[in-house]
């Protein structure tokens, strides 16, 4: 497949665009602005050593605070790029179509920042839940400027999922979101859905267990607080986030591919996961926790995750 993003390096050239600044940063080290869409995206850097891009999930409340204890790992030995997705955390969250083009996109124009100003060829990049997507794609799309991809629970391998649609088409329900973003509706839904007891709720559902990172769930609740905060979850309701075509996308993969996911909670169901896991450049492994292993077992999941990497 080839990219819709003709030149990624023209998207990556670093932007003084105002970005929010009621939102404190969710991550250490230097924060880098860059254009992807003509719109400002943000990107913690820190550390030194091969580059590592870092890329949490999608839900109401996400941002790259869900990855902090993987980018304060790897600093150690790597130079760490954490990014907030388009629509959340210190990134742009105008009233638009978010789609999975529009985070590809973002994800292409990261990783060119960071081959530029690192000289690296290719790049590790890490990604979790439903932007194990976007990674995935954009590692098909450009396979040469990945190293090798890793996903963390990531979607559309679940025992009913039908993915096998046509290419780059989604699983968007244009009349939820009409529904959704209709007058006074969106704002209330998502105030609803923010409420920091709410939050909590599902985050006790991604761990499976009551016991969240709390800093985790202070950031979230800080972030959904935000002006434009509701627009990339509304189209993530919806379904238009969601990619149609993805087992396919999954199966295309050329790096070299870790996936990883727990046994609690609401995110276990992988069913499909034999569709890849006999493929030579995938490796599987489960861990004993929630679907953010890394909050839980940090040392072994960077440990197995570090036996990849070396492999690659």
């Amino acid at each position: 497949m080839a990219a819709t993003l003709a030149s990624p390096l023209a998207l990556a050239q670093p932007t003084e665009a105002a970005m929010p600044t009621t939102l404190e940063p969710a991550l250490k080290g230097e924060r880098l602005s860059f254009q992807s869409g003509g719109l400002p995206v943000n990107l913690y850097m820190a550390g030194e050593g091969p580059p590592l891009l870092l890329i949490h999930s999608v839900n109401a409340a996400a941002s790259a605070a869900e990855v902090r204890p993987l980018h304060d790992h790897f600093e150690r030995t790597r130079t760490v790029f954490s990014i907030d997705l388009p629509g959340y955390g210190l990134s742009d969250r105008s009233d638009r179509a978010y789609t999975p083009r529009v985070m590809t996109d973002a994800l292409h124009a990261a990783t060119a920042l960071i081959r530029q100003r690192t000289g690296a060829q290719a790049v590790d990049a890490l990604a979790v839940s439903l932007s194990s997507e976007f990674l995935a794609r954009a590692a098909t799309e450009e396979p040469a400027h990945y190293r090798s991809v890793a996903l963390v629970s990531p979607t559309g391998l679940g025992r009913k999922d039908k993915r096998r649609g046509p290419e780059g088409s989604t699983l968007a329900m244009p009349w939820l979101l009409s529904a959704l973003r209709g007058p006074g509706w969106g704002g209330l839904l998502f105030k609803g859905l923010t409420r920091p007891g709410v939050i909590r709720f599902f985050l006790n559902k991604t761990w499976g267990s009551t016991a969240i990172d709390e800093p985790m769930w202070r950031y979230a609740v800080a972030t959904a607080q935000q002006p434009g905060a509701e627009h990339a979850p509304l189209h993530f309701i919806s379904g238009g986030l969601f990619s149609r075509d993805i087992q396919n996308v999954y199966e295309a993969l050329q790096s070299p591919t870790w996936m990883s996911h727990g046994v609690r909670g609401d995110f276990t169901d992988y069913a499909q996961k034999t569709l890849v896991a006999d493929k030579p450049n995938w490796r599987i492994s489960v861990f004993q926790t929630g679907a953010m292993p890394y909050f839980e077992q940090t040392e072994l999941f960077c440990a197995d995750y570090q036996a990849f990497l070396d492999a690659a």
